[in-house]
């Protein structure tokens, strides 16, 4: 839990950021990881949903989908999980744009997946295991 409390909080930071300075951060631009996954991996999965759901109602700063979105992305990569981040846009009732942010590893959706649906993808960042491998 108090992982993904700091990770929230440095995904807030991130997200005050311009977005062109975090997004080679956030994993190879179009590119998405496979749809399957390593069933060792699957208990560590929820842990990280469900730490990362649980503290987000918690921090006293903005926990919103990006936020929850990248700091569950840097716990999965901080256990060499390959996931990817998604952005959309649609449109409100008032037809103004909104925007959100979802995660996936595997065939599981770790945040945002309440609301992806209604979204446009936009914007896809993957990080698959040899990525992290050459950067280490």
């Amino acid at each position: 839990m108090l992982e993904a409390f700091v990770y929230l909080g440095w995904a807030r930071i991130l997200k005050a950021m311009p977005f062109s300075k975090i997004a080679p951060s956030l994993g190879r631009r179009m590119t998405e990881t496979p749809p399957d996954h390593d069933p060792d991996n699957e208990r560590t999965i929820r842990q990280v949903k469900e730490a990362v759901r649980v503290m987000s109602r918690h921090t006293f700063w903005e926990s919103q989908c990006l936020v929850r979105a990248i700091a569950a992305k840097k716990m999965l990569e901080r256990r060499r999980i390959e996931c990817t981040l998604y952005m959309g846009t649609a449109r409100d009732d008032s037809g103004k744009l909104i925007a959100h942010a979802w995660l996936r590893c595997g065939p599981f959706y770790i945040t945002g997946a309440e609301e992806m649906k209604r979204f446009t993808t936009v914007a896809v960042f993957g990080t698959a295991k040899r990525d992290r491998m050459e950067g280490a």
